[in-house]
C-alpha cells in the first residue's frame, strides 16, 4: 500500500478537520504517521494560546516534521506555582455553562473541590469537569471552545 502525494495531503486535511490527534498507517515496508500533538506544547508556553496554535497548525499541514522542533523547544517551560485542574479527555472545552451565561470561574474566584469548572464535549457528549482541589483560580490556561488534549491543564489553582 503506497499512497501518492495527493492521497497523503487528503489524509492530512482530513486529520486537521477531525478531532483525532494522530493517525498511523503501516503496511509492509510502507509506514506513515501524522500527528497534531505538537501543537499541545506550544500554547502552554505562549501568552495567548488561541493565537499561538494557528501558526503551528499551518506548519503541521505543510511540513509536519518541521513543526515538531518549535513545539519541543517550547515544552520545557518552568512550571508555575499552584495545582492544575486538567482535562480528563480529548474534546472541546467550554468555560461557560451556556453561550449567553458567564464563565464558570474567573481569575481570583474561589473554587471548591467537586465544583464544576468547565464542560468538555467529546463525540456529542457533554461531560462536566469538576475541580479536584480547593483554592483560588490563579490562571485560566485555555480559551473557551478550544480543543484540548487529554491531561491538558485548564486552570491553575493556588491552594488555601
Amino acid at each position: 500500500m503506497n499512497l501518492n502525494v495527493k492521497e497523503i495531503r487528503e489524509l492530512m486535511a482530513d486529520l486537521e478537520k477531525s478531532s483525532l490527534r494522530d493517525i498511523a498507517i503501516q503496511d509492509g515496508d510502507f509506514s506513515l504517521h501524522l500527528s497534531k500533538n505538537e501543537q499541545v506544547a506550544a500554547p502552554v508556553a505562549a501568552a495567548a494560546p488561541a493565537q499561538a496554535s494557528a501558526p503551528v497548525q499551518a506548519a503541521s499541514a505543510s511540513a509536519p516534521a518541521a513543526a515538531t522542533t518549535p513545539a519541543e523547544a517550547a515544552a520545557p517551560a518552568a512550571p508555575a506555582a499552584g495545582k492544575e485542574i486538567k482535562a480528563p479527555m480529548v474534546g472541546t472545552v467550554y468555560l461557560k455553562p451556556k453561550p449567553d451565561e458567564p464563565d464558570f470561574k474567573n481569575v481570583g474566584d474561589h473554587v471548591e473541590k467537586g465544583e464544576t469548572v468547565a464542560i468538555i464535549e467529546a463525540m456529542k457528549l457533554m461531560t462536566e469537569i469538576k475541580a479536584d482541589v480547593s483554592g483560588t483560580i490563579a490562571e485560566i490556561l485555555v480559551e473557551n471552545e478550544e480543543v484540548v488534549d487529554y491531561d491538558k491543564p485548564l486552570y491553575r489553582v493556588t491552594t488555601d
